[in-house]
C-alpha cells in the first residue's frame, strides 16, 4: 500500500551512505589487478529515464527514511545469479544479495520459469480459498523442519513474521514479556520495534511495551571472549585460557541472562527471541552452548522460545538448513513455522492475512526450495564460505583495522577498528569510503552494526571461489588505500 505525504524539507543534514570527504591532495599509487570471473550473460539495454531524472523522482516522490548507499547512488537495471548490472551495463559482484533475501541467485532460471507459468495461471484470490500452491509449498517447506515444527502461517514479510510470534507467544502462554538481545533487529513495526535493540532504528515514539533486552554475548566486543568460543572456522584475536569444552565467557554472559530473568521480568515470561547470528549487527555469533542454555532458562519460566531466521535460513550457514540446528536447539516457534500446540492457540478466534500464501509467492518459495537441492547450495555456502572466512582473516592479521571476522557459512562479518587492542570503532566516514572504493571495482558489500562499522557478506549461495578470490583481492586493495589516506593525514 502506498503511503502519499507532503515532502519533507530538505537541509544539509548528511544522511546515511551520502557523506562528503574533503578533496584529496594525492592520488593512490595502489592500483587493483583484480580480474572480475568471467560471466556469459548479457544484460538488455537500459531504456528508461536518464541517470539525473531518475534521481530527482527519487528526491521528490520516494521518502527520504528510504535511504541508499553510496555518495553517487546506483541505479540498477538486470541481475543474474550473483551479478548485478547497471543502467551503463557494468558488472558487479552482489555481496548482500538484495539484504540476504536472493538466496539462490538473482532470476535463477527455475524460479523464473515457475513464476511466468503461475503468473499466467492464477495471481491471487486469499487464503479462503484453497490453490494448490499454498498446499504443495507447505508440504516441502515443513520437511525441513524437526518435530513438532510443522504448521506454518504464511505472511509478507520479516517484520510481519516477527510481530505474528510476538502474538501467538503471549496468546499461547497468557504472559506479556519478551526479552531479546541488545544489538538485534527483529522488525522495524510498532510491535517488533520493542524487539529491536539498535538506535539507528528507533524513533521517538511510544513501542515496544513488554519488551526487555539483555547483554549480547558478543565474544569479540563484549566483556568476555576468547579463542575458542565461536563455532566458527575463525575465532577472535582475543586470548583466554579456558580449557578444552570449558568456556567462562559463555558462562559469564549466562550470569548475566540470570540477572536479567531475576530482575527484570515476572517469575512467569512469554518468550526470548533471539537470531542464530545476528544479521544487521554484523554477522555476531554467541559462545558455544550459550543458547541451549539460554533456551532452558526461558523455558523454566513457562516462555516459548523463538528463532528468527530471516536471514540465518534455507542453508546459508552451511552445515545445516536452519540456523538453530547449529546450536543443538529446537525453538517453539520460528519465524516460518511453529509447533501445532502453539499454532492451534492463534485459532480461537480469527486471524487472516489477504496476500500472505498467494499463489504466486507459494510457487516462488518452492522452487526457490528445489534449486537450493538441486544446484547444492547449502553445501556450496559451507565449502565456498569457510573459503571465504579464512581468506578473509589472512586480511585480519595483516590489517590493524580489521578487528575481527566471524560468521558460518555465506553468512560473514568483517569489524573494522581503530586498532585491535582497544576494539573502537573505526570511524563511519572511514568505513564509507573503503565501501565505495570496493563499489568502485565491482563489489557491492553490506554494512551494519551498532556504529555501522561491519561489512556484512551475505551473498547468492551461488558465488564460486573464483568470486571470493576477486572479492578478497579487491577489499585488499581498498584497504591498502584506506591505509595510504590515513597516512597521508597524518603528514
Amino acid at each position: 500500500m502506498a503511503v502519499g505525504c507532503a515532502p519533507p524539507l530538505r537541509g544539509r543534514g548528511r544522511g546515511l551512505g551520502s557523506v562528503v570527504f574533503r578533496q584529496q591532495k594525492w592520488k593512490s599509487s595502489v592500483s587493483t589487478q583484480a580480474k572480475m570471473p568471467p560471466c556469459n550473460f548479457v544484460p538488455e539495454k537500459y531504456k528508461s529515464h536518464s541517470y539525473e531524472r531518475m534521481r530527482k523522482i527519487r528526491e521528490q516522490n520516494i521518502s527520504p527514511s528510504l535511504r541508499t548507499f553510496y555518495k553517487k547512488p546506483l541505479l540498477l537495471h538486470q541481475g543474474h545469479m550473483q551479478w548485478l548490472f547497471d543502467y551503463e551495463g557494468r558488472r558487479y559482484l552482489d555481496l548482500f544479495a538484495g539484504i540476504v533475501t536472493v538466496g539462490v541467485g538473482h532470476c535463477h532460471p527455475k524460479v523464473t520459469m515457475a513464476t511466468q507459468k503461475q503468473l499466467a495461471r492464477l495471481w491471487h484470490i486469499s487464503s479462503i480459498y484453497m490453490h494448490p500452491s499454498i498446499q504443495e509449498y507447505a508440504e516441502k517447506l515443513t520437511s525441513f523442519f524437526p518435530d513438532p515444527l510443522k504448521v506454518i502461517y504464511l505472511t509478507n514479510s520479516g517484520s510481519e513474521a516477527n510481530d505474528l510470534a510476538m502474538f501467538m507467544a503471549r496468546l499461547y502462554t497468557r504472559n506479556f514479556d519478551i526479552i531479546s538481545f541488545r544489538g538485534a533487529y527483529h522488525g522495524g513495526s510498532p510491535y517488533t520495534l520493542g524487539l529491536t535493540s539498535l538506535g539507528l532504528y528507533k524513533h521517538g515514539v511510544a513501542n515496544g511495551f513488554g519488551c526487555l533486552t539483555t547483554m549480547l554475548p558478543d565474544v569479540f566486543r563484549g566483556p568476555w571472549g576468547g579463542s575458542h568460543c565461536r563455532d566458527s572456522p575463525v575465532q577472535t584475536v582475543r586470548k583466554c585460557t579456558c580449557s578444552e569444552g570449558v568456556c567462562h565467557a559463555k558462562d559469564q554472559y549466562i550470569e548475566q541472562f540470570k540477572d536479567t530473568l531475576n530482575t527484570s521480568v515476572p517469575k512467569r515470561i512469554a518468550g526470548f527471541i533471539a537470531e542464530p547470528i545476528q544479521g544487521v549487527n554484523g554477522a555476531v555469533q554467541y559462545p558455544r552452548g550459550f543458547l541451549k542454555e539460554a533456551y532452558q532458562l526461558v523455558r523454566e519460566r513457562q516462555g516459548v522460545c523463538i528463532s528468527d531466521e530471516v536471514q540465518t535460513g534455507f542453508g546459508r550457514t552451511g552445515s545445516h538448513f536452519w540456523g538453530f540446528q547449529t546450536h543443538g536447539v529446537v525453538p517453539d516457534i520460528v519465524t516460518l513455522a511453529k509447533g501445532i500446540e502453539i499454532a492451534s492457540s492463534l485459532a480461537q478466534n480469527l486471524h487472516v492475512n489477504t496476500f500472505g500464501g498467494n499463489p504466486l509467492a507459494c510457487t516462488v518459495g518452492a522452487a526457490v526450495l528445489d534449486a537450493i537441492e538441486e544446484d547444492g547450495l547449502q553445501k556450496n555456502s559451507e565449502d565456498v564460505g569457510t573459503y571465504m572466512l579464512l581468506e578473509l582473516a589472512k586480511l585480519r592479521d595483516k590489517f590493524k583495522i580489521v578487528g575481527d571476522v566471524r560468521g558460518r557459512g555465506l553468512m560473514i562479518g568483517v569489524e573494522m577498528v581503530t586498532d585491535k587492542d582497544h576494539r573502537h570503532p573505526l570511524p563511519a566516514e572511514e568505513v564509507s569510503q573503503i565501501l565505495e572504493d570496493c563499489k568502485d571495482m565491482g563489489v557491492l558489500i553490506g554494512r551494519g552494526g551498532l556504529y555501522s562499522q561491519t561489512f556484512r557478506i551475505k551473498p547468492p549461495m551461488c558465488i564460486t571461489k573464483k568470486d571470493v578470490d576477486f572479492a578478497v583481492e579487491v577489499f585488499d586493495t581498498a584497504l591498502q588505500r584506506h591505509m595510504e589516506r590515513a597516512a597521508a593525514r597524518q603528514t
